[in-house]
């Protein structure tokens, strides 16, 4: 009787230790424990009663364990922090997706297109990138308050059947969150990179099949740089969602504001409780940790091919 065929156990992978891979662990670990001490910091504090938020020595796990932070902060009808939840994931979606359209057409003409002034006008827009941009919060506010004026003159900021108002464009409106960074540089070069390392002979037989430059755009090069598009949306994303300084200076309204902006409310009035403020920063933080985890491979890829592509 013939034996029967048995699989084949797939070899186990070992780990090899060196000593290259202790002190590379010895090189991190410190980086680890000063990124990470604070998170496990604001975690802790957050399910600690505020009666002992101010011992010392610091207490780096929640004594006692306790939920009444969330429950004060989730219950308390003067913080809607669930419309101000809502509020943060209209600016992030929308401004993501204008970022990642504006940017990725932009990148497809400078790689593609010919036309006159381009290399001298993506120079320009490489040199933006060294202007700090502390010096373009006064020339954007004054340009988005007259912006407003401009449609609120034109009664575009009203329902003309209705009466009521409709997307406000001006000031404590989010279309002044999104245009300031609507083209950014980075996103733009980054882009271009990619799209110049993508064959030409792909875009050059769509052409002769009948497509048209934006369907060569659309349908042949945007996928082909899907990885470069998740990272850059995923850094554009984190970076909408946690904006605090220009949204502090442009919202003013308590419906309007997003959430960074809304947790400065649990430090003002009758507020100031640091287990209240650590319970908020954790709601905060919640999200932008699941979308990394989720994207992480796609973020570390859109890196890792940048610095391969273009010329």
């Amino acid at each position: 009787m013939a034996e029967s065929a048995l699989p084949a156990l797939a070899p186990t992978r070992r780990f090899r230790f060196s000593t290259q891979t202790l002190i590379l662990w010895l090189l991190l670990l410190p980086v680890v424990i000063v990124l990470a001490a604070p998170v496990w910091y604001m975690i802790a504090k957050a399910f600690t009663p505020e009666a002992n938020q101010y011992k010392f020595p610091i207490v780096w796990t929640p004594d006692p364990f306790t939920m009444r932070n969330f429950e004060i902060i989730l219950g308390d009808r003067a913080l809607p922090i669930f419309r101000w939840m809502l509020n943060s994931a209209v600016v992030t979606s929308i401004g993501t997706l204008l970022v990642l359209l504006v940017s990725a057409s932009s990148a497809y003409a400078f790689a593609r297109l010919e036309f006159p002034g381009r290399d001298a006008i993506f120079s320009v827009l490489v040199i933006s990138l060294l202007i700090p941009g502390v010096l373009q919060v006064i020339p954007s506010f004054l340009l988005m308050r007259d912006l407003g004026k401009i449609w609120s003159d034109l009664g575009l900021d009203k329902n003309p059947i209705t009466g009521g108002a409709v997307l406000k464009f001006g000031l404590d409106g989010y279309p002044a969150l999104w245009l300031p960074g609507m083209a950014g540089a980075g996103a733009i070069f980054f882009l271009r990179q990619q799209f110049y390392s993508l064959p030409k002979e792909l875009e050059d037989a769509a052409i002769v099949d009948g497509a048209g430059r934006f369907r060569v755009f659309w349908q042949v090069a945007m996928p082909l740089v899907k990885t470069a598009l998740v990272s850059i949306g995923i850094s554009t994303a984190l970076g909408f969602w946690n904006e605090l300084f220009w949204a502090l200076i442009i919202l003013s309204s308590r419906e309007a504001i997003t959430l960074p902006v809304g947790l400065l409310v649990l430090t003002q009035s009758g507020y100031v409780q640091r287990g209240l403020a650590f319970s908020g920063a954790f709601i905060a933080t919640v999200p932008p940790i699941i979308v990394y985890a989720i994207f992480q491979r796609q973020i570390i890829q859109g890196m890792t091919t940048a610095g391969l592509a273009g010329r």
